[in-house]
């Protein structure tokens, strides 16, 4: 069964940070693209990061500087670091996974299956 698990979200204060965790089973993360989506309260669910299986990153633009995505293969587990955080940082955080052709990484409709998400608060 091919399952993504999300951790590490939590409550933290303004310009604190944290690290998010994709964890695969199933499959082998490093033949995928892993996506992190995020949805915060009454809005829609926007894409924030991701890595493509030749290693390529990238950022929504909001983010850039300030999160990184990273991939341990011994582990089959895709990291997000969230620095400098900000309220506006706050939501469900999702990761996703997905591979073939048409690769567009901020598209939800790409990714082939999802994690259930983990929380992230920032308070002000």
């Amino acid at each position: 069964q091919l399952q993504l698990v999300e951790s590490g979200g939590d409550l933290v204060q303004s310009g604190g940070s944290l690290r998010l965790s994709c964890a695969a089973s199933g499959f082998s993360l490093e033949e995928y693209a892993i996506g992190w989506f995020r949805q915060a309260p009454g809005k829609r669910r926007e894409g924030v990061s991701s890595i493509n299986s030749d290693g390529s990153t990238y950022y929504l633009d909001v983010v850039e500087g300030r999160f990184t995505i990273s991939r341990d293969n011994a582990k089959n587990t895709v990291y997000l670091q969230l620095n400098s955080l900000k309220p506006e940082d706050t939501g469900v955080y999702y990761c996703a996974a997905g591979r073939g052709s048409g690769y567009v990484w901020h598209l939800l409709q790409w990714y082939d299956f999802w994690g259930q998400g983990t929380q992230v608060t920032v308070s002000s």
